[in-house]
């Protein structure tokens, strides 16, 4: 049973904030303070607005009210998406004069050099993962929407230092080396699995929370946290090691071209 639906003001003014502000950059603001700076390409608004449309799928009806209501599967889809899938579609989004002039002006990037260092990035990141679903933080969540949104709010601010390492998208913020960034996104599939097997294998109710409302689809409480668990454990890891992939191939590729490049200097000498 999907609850009915309820208007939640405070996702769509930062939904509209995240779209309308990112039009009126591109379109109003660039020409005035950067006009010989290149536009976004195609891709990068398709990709700025699909992590807008993820944000709304994770923040707003039916999966954020089936996760406070009903299942803490849903709540474990939101924290995937709002720390996994934004934060890189988000920065991926971004053309170079807005990353320029927003993380990378000169005070704001050094502050972003120190607390997105692939170490405290690292950190950062895993340890809101397992904040996030200790039973208490769970039940603050649930019963608070503010509380909730603030969690949501440092979940996603961890997932971009997170990411940064990976996919800065101004020089201000330099990224690792693409050997460095496969190395740095499978260690960050290490750590959550701990609390992926607690959640998975218990074989106790850890987040009785839910246990106050009516069923859902014939799911146990234990049941319901077991798909959680696998969520987080199989569903985060997918996601890393899939961009580890694309990484990998950009790398071959472009080694491949250097070689070609150096055999053909050699040709020629």
């Amino acid at each position: 049973m999907v609850p009915a639906w309820t208007l939640h003001a405070d996702v769509w003014a930062l939904l509209i904030a995240l779209a309308g502000g990112y039009w009126w950059a591109e379109r109003r603001y660039r020409p005035l303070v950067a006009p010989d700076a290149p536009k976004a390409t195609g891709r990068q608004w398709r990709t700025w607005y699909l992590g807008v449309f993820f944000l709304w799928l994770a923040a707003d009806w039916p999966i954020h009210d089936l996760a406070e209501q009903r299942l803490f599967t849903f709540h474990m889809i939101e924290h995937m998406i709002v720390g996994y899938v934004v934060p890189p579609l988000l920065l991926n989004g971004m053309s170079r004069w807005m990353a320029d002039r927003t993380l990378g002006r000169p005070k704001v990037a050094a502050v972003l050099r120190r607390v997105a260092h692939p170490v405290v990035g690292f950190f950062a990141f895993n340890a809101m993962m397992v904040i996030v679903h200790w039973p208490e933080a769970v039940t603050w969540q649930i019963e608070g929407g503010v509380t909730h949104f603030l969690y949501h709010a440092v979940l996603f601010v961890a997932g971009v230092l997170m990411w940064l390492p990976v996919m800065s998208p101004t020089p201000a913020i330099p990224r690792l080396s693409m050997p460095m960034q496969m190395l740095y996104l499978f260690l960050n599939t290490l750590i959550p699995t701990v609390p992926a097997s607690f959640i998975t294998f218990s074989s106790v109710p850890l987040y009785p929370v839910y246990g106050d409302g009516p069923a859902t689809w014939g799911l146990t409480l234990v049941g319901d946290q077991t798909i959680a668990g696998i969520v987080m454990k199989i569903g985060g890891g997918l996601l890393l090691l899939g961009r580890i992939l694309q990484i990998w191939l950009r790398y071959i590729r472009e080694e491949r071209q250097f070689d070609e490049i150096e055999r053909q200097l050699l040709d020629s000498r």
